[in-house]
């Protein structure tokens, strides 16, 4: 071949590679501005959320490390976005469409009742903006496998690449995301109380300055008991106690239905709300200050466990369904194929921590030795949650006498008064009768 034909064969290489260069380019471009459009929205929605118009009872400066931490991550994404490789470049948008579609969840929730306000505007459009960024995402996967053209060794590096990445995601980045769901949950509409007595509108201060709103049927006996979840949950256990004769309060805690404060899921801080009912109880005239106990479900079991241990408030416990509420109490669980959720469970108590603004509380199994000499009955159910059913019998070992401990036949997780409804009676009742009237 002579000299012309090389160099005509070598500019028409030359013109084939420019205009791919010039046409993935533009690509990039609109790839990039629909990418930081979505991480602006995301992000207007962070500051609105935590700056602008945070939750009720709270200020900007209680959000500085919840709020900037994953605003400055957002933009600290668009900023090196176009760095990245086409890979890396689909799993970021990916994974923050995702953060933006958890951050706006709460708003939707609203939307479908039909009471949007404050911040779920931005919320809706921080959906939005997630699910732009998944479609950049999903594009960008698209293009760079139709236009990528490699050597098999190419393609087996880039599918262990995305093997990795698609672990990293499911393992670290799902229940990180996880987290601020769990730190951002809409606040339930209050029910109609079913009590079977009547009872009062009543609102308490917590040591934090949170105001508490909740109901109260006063007491006939002399004893009151503080019935968790409150007035989200079941109102059973209280309508039982209230025939009885027992004081009963049921509260929204922080972060949900009428209560100030910001939410938390796993109940972190809660048991600040639950001394503050303590307090309330302990100054009402039908109430004697010796004769205050609790029952909670679930987590709200885990607050009673952690009030009784931290305070002597409360003279006789409850616990029904307690389990893990953080990577502490996970680590107490025996068992098989434990160990492969460890990161996963560390992912999620490390975003609870930097949402809510708290760290994980102290591990219940290193609580309950100190509720002595309170007295404390763990209940759970034989088809409960695998945490609740491993963890009830080490709590139980853990804390010392007075205390007893009831795995309910037949019953699911915080099911046992629908299990068996006569002996649970009998057995909570009774356990408040020795412990409180006597």
């Amino acid at each position: 071949m002579n000299e012309a034909a090389l160099a005509a064969s070598a500019t028409s290489r030359a013109w084939s590679s420019g205009r791919r260069v010039l046409r993935l380019a533009g690509v990039g471009r609109n790839e990039a501005t629909l990418a930081g459009t979505g991480l602006a929205i995301v992000a207007l929605h962070v500051l609105d959320d935590s700056f602008f118009q945070p939750q009720p009872g709270t200020s900007a400066g209680d959000h500085l490390v919840s709020g900037l931490v994953p605003f400055a991550g957002l933009i600290a994404a668009a900023l090196f976005y176009r760095r990245l490789r086409p890979g890396l470049r689909a799993a970021l948008a990916g994974l923050l469409g995702l953060f933006g579609i958890a951050a706006g969840i709460e708003s939707a929730y609203y939307l479908d009742a039909g009471r949007l306000s404050g911040d779920d505007y931005t919320g809706l459009a921080a959906i939005a903006g997630g699910l732009l960024l998944i479609g950049v995402a999903v594009t960008t996967l698209w293009r760079s496998r139709r236009t990528d053209e490699g050597l098999p060794r190419r393609w087996v590096r880039r599918s262990l690449t995305a093997i990795g990445v698609v672990l990293a995601v499911y393992v670290l980045g799902l229940p990180f995301l996880v987290s601020y769901v769990l730190t951002h949950t809409a606040r339930a509409f209050v029910p109609v109380a079913h009590l079977g007595a009547a009872h009062q509108n009543v609102t308490f201060t917590t040591a934090d300055g949170l105001r508490l709103k909740g109901w109260y049927v006063p007491s006939k006996n002399g004893a009151a008991v503080i019935s968790f979840p409150g007035r989200k949950g079941t109102q059973k256990p209280a309508r039982m106690l209230a025939r009885h004769g027992y004081g009963v309060l049921l509260f929204d805690r922080r972060g949900e239905g009428e209560s100030e404060g910001d939410p938390n899921a796993w109940g972190w801080a809660g048991h600040q709300d639950v001394e503050a009912a303590v307090r309330f109880l302990q100054s009402r005239p039908d109430v004697e200050r010796d004769r205050i106990g609790g029952i909670g479900l679930s987590v709200g079991g885990e607050m009673m466990l952690e009030s009784a241990a931290r305070a002597r408030g409360l003279k006789a416990v409850v616990s029904e369904g307690a389990g893990e509420r953080s990577i502490r109490e996970y680590l107490d669980i025996t068992g098989n194929g434990k160990w492969t959720d460890v990161p996963s469970y560390a992912a999620l108590s490390a975003g609870i921590a930097l949402f809510s603004n708290n760290t994980p509380p102290t591990s219940l199994k290193d609580l309950v030795g100190s509720i002595a000499p309170t007295p404390v009955f763990f209940v759970y159910g034989e088809h409960g949650q695998q945490g609740e059913r491993n963890l009830n019998p080490t709590y139980y070992a853990a804390a010392r006498q007075p205390k007893m401990i009831w795995k309910v036949p037949g019953s699911g997780h915080v099911g046992g008064i629908d299990a068996r409804p006569k002996e649970y009676e009998r057995r909570v009742v009774g356990f408040f009768d020795r412990t409180l009237l006597r």
